[in-house]
């Protein structure tokens, strides 16, 4: 068994951003998953793995990943935009269009403005 140690998590971690580029996101929860539990306050990770569980349509884990995310960084405009596309995926659309608010506010990208839809009211 290889030996487990900061710098093998940065490899792993590198790896994983990878794999998920490549368009191979279970590959990368594998690698991230070693990352994670060696280092759970590793936000960075939490969120690649989060992303991962996405693109793999994985959604409630997708979804609790987010939510923990952004527990830590409440701030977090992507991790907002992320968790409103995990909640529209899962037909959830105002809680979808809560987060898209939320990321709009926080960081107002184009993308994250047309996906809030202010201009529909309520």
């Amino acid at each position: 068994m290889p030996e487990s140690n900061p710098e093998t998590h940065v490899i792993d971690f590198r790896a994983a951003e990878q794999l998920l580029a490549a368009r191979d996101p279970r590959g990368a929860v594998k690698l991230l998953d070693s990352v994670i539990a060696a280092h759970p306050e590793n936000t960075a990770a939490r969120l690649l793995r989060a992303r991962a569980f996405f693109a793999a349509a994985q959604l409630r884990p997708a979804e609790l990943e987010f939510e923990l995310v952004l527990e830590r960084e409440p701030d977090n405009a992507f991790a907002h935009f992320a968790l409103a596309r995990t909640f529209e995926r899962l037909n959830h659309p105002e809680r979808a269009k809560k987060h898209f608010r939320l990321a709009a506010a926080l960081d107002p990208k184009p993308e994250y403005l047309a996906a809030a839809r202010f201009e529909d009211g309520a």
